[in-house]
């Protein structure tokens, strides 16, 4: 064992902990990442990237199918090669992080490549490939250790060759059948994708719909479109075992005795984080916890901070980019904010994009809130008409009706994503919905129809009165 001493030590050196540490290192302090995997995390190598290359190809053929009654006759003949070599050799460097390491050496950090622990204060046990290494934090340890696919105990499914959405990203072709588990952000973004070049697809959700963490309008919507797309989708089940064999591929059996067949089988049911395996006990925290708890300066312990997937506040890489800067100005005792989530926004990149914002009806209810909510229709839409082709998509606001400012919204439809943008800035700023009302929208856009949400809330609040 040798002992290495540093200003701070990060463990986890995935979008969030490589902010920190790289940052850190140009600051002038002496810090050592330590990294299992690929620096840059599961973002671009697994995640984000790779899945919106697939996503955009596949949307590409969706577009040209669309063609014919609005634009003549068009053809496209679905070939997987341009995206394989595309996520291989553009996106991963063929999963090779030498660019991303160079980067944070080349800022002044050290990375010291194996599995690290928190082994009492200031203190983090890395297990290298040459043997252990005892690295020693003067000023604190940062947490950045992400989380891990969530495999659920199914009968049948242990040592199968099912994928997760690491093996999904690198799949050479698109397979001739797949049964994807999991009818969440992941499940639904990868199952449209592949369809999309030719692959049959069923879905798998055990809740009653789909994106059941967002409206059930969404989910709604989605499932209308995938029965239009061929994808089929089993909701409100279970599944009891799983069965394995070469060359005929998976069979899974259903609570409800149905048995569905395919080639492959995509295990989307989630992710988790393993508080046991950083020791975070260690450090006086309790490793059964869901995550690891922080107040609004990222702190997690006296010497210890954390962000990103393992805080328990949204498994996104724009979380854990939001969060580093704020561990960032603690250390360095600069002025910053303190982390609120009032109004975390997150983005399902399938066609149509399902973005959200804050709170669901159902939560905002929940909490007691007094809850008016406004609803548009896309294809009714001025945008939404001339579209025609691919205009499925509505904006959903949900109202505090007594402080009179949104506290949530869902934005659904093409480019849902990039039109969430003014949602979430109403919704974070608090903006009086009143404000919103007095706007000039452009027109012909989506976003206008954001105006027809406000009107319809409006009729609410008529009604109630």
């Amino acid at each position: 064992m040798t002992g290495d001493e540093f200003d701070i030590v990060v463990l986890g050196m995935g979008p969030g902990g490589e902010h920190v540490a790289g940052q850190l290192a140009q600051a002038g302090l002496e810090v050592a990442g330590v990294e299992s995997g690929l620096v840059g995390g599961e973002c671009p190598y697994f995640g984000c990237v790779p899945s919106k290359m697939m996503i955009r190809a596949g949307n590409l053929l969706a577009e040209t199918r669309r063609v014919a009654g609005m634009a003549g006759r068009a053809y496209a003949e679905p070939d997987w090669a341009p995206v394989a070599t595309r996520i291989r050799d553009e996106a991963t460097d063929d999963w090779d992080d030498t660019v991303a390491a160079d980067r944070f050496t080349g800022q002044g950090g050290y990375l010291c490549r194996g599995t690290g622990r928190l082994a009492g204060p200031g203190s983090v046990m890395v297990t290298c490939a040459d043997g252990d290494r005892l690295l020693a934090a003067r000023r604190g340890i940062v947490i950045a250790s992400g989380s891990a696919p969530a495999v659920p105990p199914i009968p049948g499914l242990t040592g199968t060759p099912f994928w997760t959405n690491r093996e999904a990203v690198k799949a050479a072709a698109a397979p001739g059948s797949l049964i994807v588990l999991g009818g969440g952000a992941i499940g639904v973004e990868f199952g449209q994708a592949f369809a999309r070049f030719g692959t049959r697809v069923t879905v798998v959700e055990g809740q009653d719909r789909l994106l059941p963490a967002e409206e059930p309008e969404a989910g709604e919507l989605l499932a209308a479109v995938f029965r239009r797309e061929g994808i089929a989708t089993r909701t409100g089940v279970t599944v009891s075992a799983v069965r394995w064999t070469e060359p005929s591929g998976f069979e899974l059996a259903l609570a409800d005795g149905a048995v569905l067949t395919a080639t492959r089988l995509l295990v989307a049911t989630g992710r988790h984080i393993d508080l046991a395996a950083i020791g975070a006990g260690t450090a006086g925290i309790d490793e059964a916890s869901p995550a690891l708890p922080v107040d609004d300066r990222m702190r997690a312990a006296p010497g210890v901070w954390a962000l990103g997937d393992i805080t328990g506040h949204g498994m996104f890489t724009h979380m854990s980019m939001y969060q580093a800067r704020i561990v960032i100005a603690d250390i360095l005792g600069r002025e910053q904010h303190a982390a609120e989530y009032r109004a975390v926004p997150k983005v399902t990149f399938t066609d149509p994009e399902i973005g959200s914002v804050g709170l669901s009806e159902a939560q905002a209810r929940g909490l007691g809130i007094a809850v008016r909510t406004g609803m548009a229709r896309l294809p009714a839409s001025a945008r939404g008409w001339i579209h025609k082709a691919g205009n499925d998509g509505f904006i959903k606001l949900v109202e505090d009706s007594a402080a009179g400012v949104l506290v949530g919204a869902t934005s659904a439809g093409p480019m849902g994503g990039e039109v969430l943008s003014m949602l979430t800035l109403a919704v974070h700023a608090q903006v009086p919905v009143s404000k919103l009302r007095g706007m000039i929208y452009a027109y012909p856009t989506f976003h206008r129809a954001i105006e027809d949400a406000l009107s319809d809330l409006a009729g609410q609040a008529a009604v109630a009165q």
